[in-house]
């Protein structure tokens, strides 16, 4: 047996297929249920998780990378991102971003990267995609397509409605994205004010569930987000305003909030993706009523999951570790914020028979931890090595020493 020392984002063929890697000596932390597999060997072949235990046969040739006592969690979801480059996407990986549902790009590039990732081009992270937004204004959004070019002035009347969420899915979509209350990245905008009606949403739900598709819908105002759930939609993006009432109907249809509450801080904060002083005042008003409409839907058992809202900028601060140590802050438990990154988000995406867990049959999606996660939330954010389809993309364990 060969041992392996890694570099960050090593010269690894990204083709896994016909090799047998060990993960030896992990501490495997089990989401699904709190428990912890101690000194664990994990055997990967082909992309997927063979045998994870303390006593399962290792093949002779197989390479063996020693974690050395670290603790290993699936590796994260991202429910809510912007990655629009190779180099975004990357960033996400290396912060131990293995999936993640895109809330659409300019011009299709969450297609491609999802594509590029599925050909084994990039290691991953997976990508969900979305496509164009589907938006009362959609400006220069269209160009990424010349079917949507006479969508330029606006996507308001049912057919527009449809087009556009048929072109999304012919592009090669996965989710579909559109939006009840206008923006609060932008100073001139009111993120309150709904944009589209209750009919107009529905017509949006219904065009996708016909072609099998979800739909996620951006409502920081409440009366849009209530739109929205009584749409159908599959989740809430953001959800700022959201008052009890509509977290109950949430609670009630099965509806998921998705928070994005990392991304207020960034909008409060100097530097990151956004720095502008109306913006900086407006998530100072955001920023608590975002944290009462979390604490309400924890309290009442809206399902909650983690995101980041970015694009994973060379300027990005925001990650999906913080947002977990933010909802444990706000009322989860370690064990619960960690399931929003994970089972919960992956039961969002519709992918919870594959991601999010660590066991036989599951994709080989995995971050190594410095710490116990359930002990301190806060050693999500020391990601030590990242596995993603069975190729370890990211190790950094040298440093955990």
């Amino acid at each position: 047996m060969r041992v392996f020392a890694f570099l960050v984002f090593a010269a690894l063929t990204l083709d896994a297929s016909g090799q047998t890697t060990v993960l030896r000596g992990a501490n495997v932390v089990h989401p699904s249920d709190g428990s912890v597999t101690v000194n664990a060997d994990i055997i990967v072949r082909d992309g997927r998780i063979m045998a994870v235990g303390p006593s399962v046969s290792v093949p002779a040739d197989a390479e063996i990378v020693d974690l050395e006592g670290h603790f290993l969690v699936p590796g994260y979801i991202d429910a809510h991102v912007h990655i629009a480059s190779v180099d975004a996407l990357r960033r996400a990986l290396a912060s131990g971003v293995t999936t993640a549902r895109s809330a659409n790009t300019p011009a299709y590039q969450d297609v491609t990267l999802k594509e590029m990732v599925r050909d084994g081009i990039l290691p991953g992270p997976e990508i969900l995609a979305a496509g164009a937004f589907v938006t009362p204004q959609p400006g220069d959004r269209i160009l990424g397509d010349p079917r949507l070019g006479h969508l330029y002035e606006g996507i308001n009347t049912d057919d527009e409605l449809r087009h556009i969420v048929q072109v999304n899915v012919d592009r090669g979509a996965d989710v579909i994205k559109t939006r009840a209350t206008e923006r609060a990245g932008l100073p001139d905008t009111d993120p309150r004010k709904q944009v589209y009606t209750e009919t107009q949403l529905r017509v949006v739900v219904e065009a996708a569930a016909e072609l099998g598709k979800p739909v996620l819908v951006h409502a920081h105002g409440d009366e849009g987000a209530r739109a929205a759930v009584l749409a159908g939609a599959r989740s809430i993006e953001h959800g700022t305003y959201l008052t009890d009432e509509t977290l109950a109907l949430m609670r009630e249809r099965g509806t998921f909030l998705v928070p994005t509450y990392t991304i207020l801080e960034d909008l409060r904060d100097p530097g990151g993706d956004y720095d502008d002083p109306v913006l900086i005042i407006r998530a100072q008003h955001m920023i608590p009523n975002s944290e009462r409409a979390i604490r309400s839907a924890i309290a009442m058992g809206v399902p909650v999951v983690a995101s980041t809202d970015t694009g994973y900028g060379s300027g990005s601060i925001a990650r999906v570790g913080t947002e977990m140590v933010h909802f444990s802050r706000l009322g989860m438990t370690p064990l619960q914020a960690l399931q929003s990154a994970t089972t919960v988000a992956a039961e969002l995406l519709g992918v919870s028979s594959r991601v999010g867990q660590i066991a036989p049959g599951f994709e080989a999606d995995l971050v190594v931890l410095a710490g116990n996660p359930l002990e301190d939330i806060r050693h999500v954010q020391d990601v030590l090595a990242v596995m993603s389809n069975g190729v370890m993309a990211v190790n950094r364990l040298p440093f955990g020493r």
